[in-house]
């Protein structure tokens, strides 16, 4: 490695390299101690092609001055033959080391770099930009605590920034640096940062990403990388590598649940019984008492053992053995957790999962899947449902006949046997499963568990009654929201076909509200998928549970004297009269637009009528599924005859002899 003088470092890089110099000469049983302690950081870099990524990377070694002088050589000189940044060094092939990359100029596999700083250890991934590549990219994110997404000035936010962004969000990565990146080729101008940064917040809304930093540089000259720039006066953050050093990831782990899959049992002497493993998460001490699944035997831990001898107690992600004081049946694939705190276990489950094989996703085939260290020729199953399919765009589900490669979707899983796991998002550990051709024995998909999954049987719109809201004695009360709003609370349900204009009507009728002074609000049933009901399919069941549920929300808007307008397909007459009672007649209105099912057809933008036919979907209202016109609606629209202004004028004078607005 290149140590320089440090004379002719600046005062960041010279703390980057100082620990590597100072202390090898004067105290190595030091230096080795304080680099054993540092934590580690898994990062990766992510976004579109030719963000520049790899360029980044490249940046901060030779910033770092961590390049080989031999590997520097070679940069410089392929930098003539395959560089795209003119005379200058082209740090982007320090990473992308394949020959098909270097001849294409993009980042095809995973590259993983390893260095470390005064402060923390860090092993990035370099994962592709290219759609055809995103199971890489997946692949790359599955371990990291951070993502890095770099987002090209001139372009904004593209297709591939949302995509992974939503694959870091579905794989548990907290925390996210949006590095806007060569600035330098738009001035480093200001507006057009804040403009980006806003387009990414405006999209990033329901991510599970809490902790997210902007940072504006130009990775090929290094501003704001290791060093502020004086070309950014205006911005007054961190610079990205203060970021990466300084970012919290010791709370990210799951210190509570005890989770120790069993990897080995150990038996090197007739004296010794050991498994070993690496804790997946929680803490285990010695003299805890713990149960073994599937065999639910117990036991208390007598010795925690690692090559350094024993200790008092392990945590995650710790590898270690364990050996017990009595000698139950424990195999390879097993799990030890505490008594009191017990995963789930169940043969039926919901997850979401990235599809990565060129074959598409076969609902019904039969595929082994891989969970913590168990065998996963002895966990078959099937894929028994594909719910929906997410369009990484706009985070909408809809349904879908398959999962192609690099698509996203969420299914309902089969197996064979119980399996022992938590949910993803508790622990990435027991929540993560890998998805393997049976016949060809290649990984197809990578899965993650959902803790929420619907019982067939449920049907909560005949639970009890919800205990009425207690409002403080300081609360405003309806009357004197409708007398401040002159309207009164109500909720307008539009049922129709898929492509009668529910949403649209429903939109321009708030807008409508609007310029009338009255207050609105808007829900679908795709609004709802986003988020209340993300586990959800397009079942009759399930459609009934969406529409249950937007009750729940519709009455709390009501509740603020605000006009709710629900825009949903509802093709149950059951379950709309349900709908009706529980908002109460004297806040319920029903509209129903009444588009021939042949109009609806030249409306669906998105296929769902012509896959229905070949029955590639199922449970579509008008083609596979009954669509139970109202008898008893307030108003219809004949939306094919119909212009939305003429809709939305109705809908309003509706209101007005109704007397819900003044």
């Amino acid at each position: 490695m290149r140590i320089p003088c440090t004379h002719a470092l600046t005062p960041t890089v010279r703390n980057i390299v100082s620990h590597q110099s100072d202390l090898i000469a004067t105290d190595i049983d030091a230096y080795l101690k304080q680099h054993e302690q540092k934590e580690l950081l898994r990062f990766l870099t992510c976004g579109s092609v030719d963000d520049g990524k790899s360029t980044l990377i490249g940046r901060l070694f030779m910033d770092a001055k961590m390049i080989y002088d031999d590997t520097l050589a070679s940069i410089t000189k392929d930098s003539k033959v395959h560089g795209t940044v003119g005379e200058k060094i082209d740090p982007a092939l320090f990473t992308d080391g394949l020959k098909a990359e270097r001849e294409q100029g993009i980042t095809i596999d995973v590259a993983y770099r390893y260095f470390s700083t005064a402060k923390r250890k860090f092993i990035i991934a370099d994962t592709p930009g290219h759609e055809q590549y995103t199971r890489n990219m997946a692949t790359g994110a599955s371990t990291c605590d951070l993502a890095i997404i770099l987002i090209d000035a001139r372009h904004g936010v593209v297709k591939q920034t949302k995509r992974h962004s939503f694959i870091t969000s579905l794989l548990g990565i907290r925390h996210v640096l949006v590095a806007i990146n060569k600035m330098d080729l738009v001035d480093f101008d200001e507006a057009k940062f804040e403009e980006i940064k806003q387009d990414y917040t405006n999209f990033a809304t329901r991510m599970v990403a809490d902790d997210v930093h902007f940072v504006p540089i130009s990775a090929l000259d290094g501003d704001n990388v290791i060093n502020p720039s004086e070309k950014t006066p205006w911005y007054k953050g961190s610079t990205l590598m203060h970021l990466l050093e300084s970012v919290h990831i010791a709370s990210d782990r799951n210190l509570i649940d005890f989770r120790f899959p069993v990897q080995l049992v150990n038996r090197p002497n007739l004296d010794f019984r050991g498994f070993c493993g690496t804790v997946a998460s929680g803490v285990v001490r010695k003299g805890d008492e713990v149960l073994a699944l599937p065999s639910r035997k117990k036991s208390k831990v007598k010795a925690i053992v690692t090559q350094d001898g024993e200790l008092d107690e392990a945590f995650a992600p710790q590898s270690v053995t364990l050996t017990l004081e009595d000698e139950i049946d424990v195999s390879r694939g097993d799990m030890l957790v505490h008594p009191g705190n017990v995963p789930r276990s169940d043969k039926k489950l919901d997850m979401m999962i990235v599809w990565m094989d060129d074959q598409p996703l076969v609902p019904g085939k039969q595929y082994l899947f891989k969970h913590t260290t168990k065998n996963p020729a002895h966990c078959p199953g099937k894929i028994s449902q594909l719910r929906y399919r997410v369009d990484v765009n706009t985070l909408r589900s809809g349904p879908a006949p398959a999962l192609e490669l690099n698509e996203i979707g969420r299914v309902q899983v089969e197996l064979n046997q119980p399996l022992h796991y938590d949910s993803y998002r508790k622990n990435r550990n027991t929540g993560a499963v890998i998805i393997v051709d049976r016949m060809s024995n290649t990984t197809v998909g990578a899965g993650m568990i959902i803790d929420r999954s619907t019982s067939e049987d449920d049907d909560h719109w005949d639970e009890s009654p919800r205990e009425a809201i207690k409002r403080g004695a300081e609360a405003v009360t309806i009357d004197e929201w409708s007398e401040r709003f002159g309207q009164k609370p109500t909720t307008i349900l539009m049922t129709g076909l898929t492509g009668s204009g529910k949403t649209t009507i429903a939109t321009a009728l708030q807008r409508r509200l609007f310029e009338l002074g009255r207050v609105a609000t808007v829900i679908d049933g795709q609004s709802m998928r986003a988020g209340l009901s993300r586990d959800l399919d397009f079942s009759a069941k399930d459609r009934s549970e969406n529409l249950r549920r937007c009750v729940e929300v519709a009455q709390l808007i009501n509740q603020t004297g605000t006009i709710c307008i629900c825009a949903f397909v509802a093709p149950s007459e059951s379950v709309r009269e349900k709908f009706r009672k529980e908002i109460g007649e004297d806040r319920f209105l029903m509209t129903h637009l009444a588009a021939p099912l042949e109009v609806c057809r030249t409306r669906d933008t998105d296929g769902i009528y012509e896959a229905a036919d070949k029955g590639e979907i199922q449970s579509v209202p008008g083609i596979s599924q009954p669509y139970e016109e109202p008898q008893n609606a307030d108003l219809v629209l004949a939306t094919d005859k119909m212009s939305v202004e003429e809709c939305v004028e109705a809908l309003v004078e509706l209101l007005q002899n109704k007397q819900r607005i003044g």
